[in-house]
């Protein structure tokens, strides 16, 4: 007699789990499976609304019902903290950005038997998916796809070229990496795609850094009241919702400070949603483009907000520099701050808000700060990346 187990949740790598701990890709809870791997859709498994899924590496989980999804988001998140023996005083509901919500991205392309194949890669794979349909990317994003295979098309010869979108206060910044654009006529194309397509910017990597080909107006991004200069590659939340809900949970657990220290504070993000008339803000950013944007746009807007130059991984502050400071907030790479929580750990800030996106680095360091007298206040789940088993999180540490 065959066998038939149910699948009872979704592991951290999107596939379903049966009580045996057998793991099932592409099922959801709920769900049967058939001793040779047939699965009896159960009613949470949702059916997935792109032709790409199951190849395209941009989502694992658009066989999840919107309950399900949300659901494996908080999970990570608890199941990081509960891992570490680490007990949050309040976890809020996750929040999901929407469909077409991602405003940038990183594409490939190459031509493949004498057609152009563009879009994601494939999991676990360097195969290109040639996108036909995308349901996470915004519109205006998406709408270059097409025009973008067109232009590439034109190009002679072997080509693989890796690009870069993002959805600025002027319309898309496009870098291309790879692509060779060499005499008069080339270079007069390209722009006349550029204009044609009406992008913001184009940026083209030939082998020696970025250099913007087109730029009718300086590229910029809305942070807070603040327009602040866009450096090509420059770190942006991947969605707006997102950017807006990370954002919300900072201004409310740190409202009332005087003085904060932004630290990894790329562009701004938080800094100038923070600062005000009754609250300084120090930023500080290892990354010169962004750092030089930054304090640009504080000088413009006339905003209490001092840049500085850094590198905190290299050189933290210490917890005499940090001790100046009602409120700490830092948003770290996905490998964390192991060296800046240390100093931190060591210090009498009141509060720090800790902005994630790797629920395993900051389990790491959360339980550093949690061993020195912190308290975990708060934590609150994120999933920007919908359909994804990237996850995000805010969380609030008070001492004692």
């Amino acid at each position: 007699m065959s066998i038939v187990e149910e699948i009872l949740r979704v592991a951290a790598k999107g596939d379903g789990i049966t009580a045996s701990g057998r793991h099932v890709p592409f099922s959801a809870p709920g769900d049967r499976v058939q001793a040779d791997g047939v699965i009896e859709p159960g009613p949470h498994h949702a059916t997935p609304p792109c032709r790409h899924f199951r190849t395209c590496g941009g989502c694992q989980l658009q066989h999840l019902d919107e309950e399900t999804l949300a659901g494996f988001v908080a999970e990570r998140v608890a199941n990081a903290a509960s891992g570490q023996e680490l007990t949050a005083e309040v976890i809020t509901p996750p929040h999901l950005s929407p469909p077409r919500s991602r405003r940038r991205a990183a594409l490939h392309a190459q031509r493949q038997g004498g057609r152009i194949v563009l879009g994601f890669r494939e999991q676990g794979s360097h195969r290109i998916v040639d996108m036909q349909e995308c349901h996470v990317l915004v519109p205006e994003l998406f709408a270059l796809i097409a025009p973008l295979r067109q232009m590439l098309a034109r190009h002679p010869g072997k080509l693989a070229v890796d690009i870069e979108m993002t959805l600025a206060e002027q319309g898309v910044d496009l870098g291309l990496k790879g692509l060779r654009v060499e005499g008069l006529d080339a270079t007069e194309a390209m722009l006349a795609f550029a204009q044609d397509n009406q992008l913001a910017r184009l940026t083209l990597d030939q082998g020696y850094g970025p250099e913007p080909t087109w730029e009718p107006n300086p590229v910029s991004v809305r942070l807070g009241p603040a327009s602040v200069p866009l450096p090509p590659g420059a770190f942006l939340q991947a969605t707006a919702d997102g950017e807006a809900t990370l954002i919300a949970a900072a201004q409310e657990w740190l409202a009332g400070s005087a003085t904060i220290a932004d630290l990894f504070s790329g562009l701004g993000t938080f800094a100038f949603a923070l600062a005000g008339p009754a609250t300084k803000v120090l930023a500080a950013e290892a990354a010169r483009d962004a750092h030089i944007a930054c304090k640009a746009a504080a000088g413009r807007a006339q905003m209490p907000v001092h840049a500085l130059h850094r590198d905190l991984f290299r050189n933290p502050l210490q917890p005499d520099e940090l001790n100046r400071f009602a409120a700490v907030l830092l948003d770290p790479p996905r490998a964390g701050a192991r060296e800046q929580v240390g100093y931190l750990a060591q210090s009498t800030v009141p509060r720090i808000v800790y902005i994630s996106c790797n629920p395993s680095s900051w389990s790491r360091d959360a339980t550093t700060l949690v061993a020195s007298g912190y308290r975990l206040a708060e934590l609150r789940p994120v999933g920007q990346f919908r359909w994804s088993t990237h996850v995000e999180l805010a969380s609030l540490f008070v001492k004692g």
